[in-house]
């Protein structure tokens, strides 16, 4: 996922990309401790960056509306 379209989502929309993302994350997960080869085993570190990305621009955003709600 590219840092552009994140800044374009809305707060909701990261939302549901997140829980999308943390369930491929669990799924993913569970396969590798069940010693099944995922199909793409370099998706796991991926998956994690992106959450962080999304977490990231979800606080960005809400500092930015703290900031515009004190003005």
């Amino acid at each position: 996922m590219k840092k552009l379209e994140l800044k374009q989502m809305s707060k909701d929309q990261l939302n549901e990309k997140l829980v999308e993302l943390r369930k491929e994350l669990m799924r993913l997960n569970s396969q590798r401790s069940t010693k099944t080869v995922p199909e793409n085993p370099g998706r796991l570190k991926l998956i994690r960056r992106n959450i962080a990305r999304i977490l990231t621009f979800e606080s960005q955003k809400t500092k930015q509306e703290v900031n515009l709600e004190k003005k």
